[in-house]
């Protein structure tokens, strides 16, 4: 039976795979479906459809559903491929001074650098600008008592780690300590740090 035609007269999967082609972040389900005039639970199963497809075929991209969207993103793999092709053998990957600071803020956002610089033990200005250049990291707001700027992650955070949302990064231990001194901030850091790197690695950087 041949497939309805959406209501730009393109046959449903065909225009979803257009679109997933050009989008610069992950599209909702809810929004593809405005677009192609479609149901919501017909785009969704269709995607689904794709995705189960592509996996089986064992093409080079896989679509996943990250960050409360779809979008096509480098089979893992193929990542070696791809790295050598981009980046000609080099590695862009975040410095462990960069990763502690991310995973506080992924831990304790909305959070202030100065909070984030208590928790590391280190003045983290240079690095939080990296990561808001990056668009791991954005501003959210000010602090009510303090006027200091706030920082929180990015969908792209989501992305690059593979979550579907903060709901899904690893729990701490437990028996953290309470963070009343730089010391025990400074311990609390380090295995946010160490929780957040085990997502990344898992997630195989991907492209």
């Amino acid at each position: 039976m041949p497939e309805e035609a959406t209501g730009t007269g393109v046959p449903l999967r065909a225009a979803l795979e257009a679109i997933l082609m050009v989008v610069d972040e992950p599209a909702t389900e809810t929004h593809l479906a405005a677009v192609l005039e479609r149901p919501r639970a017909e785009v969704a199963a269709a995607l689904r459809e794709l995705a189960a497809e592509y996996t089986a075929q064992g093409r080079g991209f896989d679509l996943r559903n990250v960050a409360g969207g779809w979008r096509f993103y480098t089979r893992a793999d193929c990542a070696p491929a791809v790295d050598r092709y981009v980046l000609d053998g080099q590695q862009a990957r975040l410095t462990q001074a960069a990763l502690e600071t991310l995973a506080v803020v992924a831990y304790r956002q909305p959070v202030s650098r100065s909070r984030v610089s208590a928790v590391r033990g280190v003045n983290c200005d240079g690095v939080m600008r990296t990561l808001v250049q990056r668009g791991l990291v954005e501003e959210t707001g000010s602090e009510p008592e303090t006027g200091a700027i706030l920082y929180r992650t990015t969908n792209y955070f989501l992305e690059r780690t593979g979550l579907r949302g903060l709901d899904e990064l690893p729990e701490l231990a437990p028996f953290l300590p309470e963070v009343d001194d730089v010391e025990a901030e400074s311990l609390e850091g380090t295995m946010i740090a160490e929780a957040v790197a085990a997502a990344r690695a898992a997630d195989g950087e991907n492209a």
